[in-house]
């Protein structure tokens, strides 16, 4: 299924990311999935949350740079081996992966990932072929 994730430029120091997560925590806004990659001046955080549209308007209102980018959300057996099945699917039908990360859901059994890929719906495509499916979106933001 194809999400929308935020991407917000952190600048590293103390206290900002905290900012972030209040801002969103008191909007009652529900993270997801998240992931940070830093360098020595700033990172990148990547959230998934319950309302994107809400979260863009606080996030830039309280200054943060936000971009949305939209991703695939993944859902595969929670067993050894199922990652890099999708990854060497997408890999021989030469869809590069630009990143990926893990995210948490209610449903037992499976587990899931939110990839970046050049091509969501070829991307997808090939997933489905491979086995793994779509997460639902009962999945990810649970009623």
């Amino acid at each position: 299924m194809v999400i929308e994730q935020l991407s917000v430029f952190v600048e590293n120091k103390l206290g900002h990311l905290s900012d972030i997560a209040e801002i969103l925590g008191g909007a009652g806004i529900d993270m997801r999935a998240l992931s940070i990659a830093d360098t020595a001046e700033f990172g990148v955080l990547r959230l998934i949350v319950s309302d994107t549209r809400r979260a863009r308007e606080l996030l830039a209102e309280a200054g943060c740079v936000v971009s949305v980018t939209r991703v695939l959300a993944v859902s595969l057996e929670d067993r050894p081996g199922s990652l890099a099945k999708i990854l060497r699917a997408l890999s021989d039908a030469g869809v590069s992966v630009e990143y990926v990360y893990a995210f948490i859901t209610q449903k037992q059994g499976n587990a899931y990932v939110v990839l970046r890929v050049e091509d969501n719906a070829r991307a997808s495509e090939i997933l489905e072929k491979s086995g793994a499916c779509a997460g639902g979106e009962g999945d990810i933001f649970p009623l």
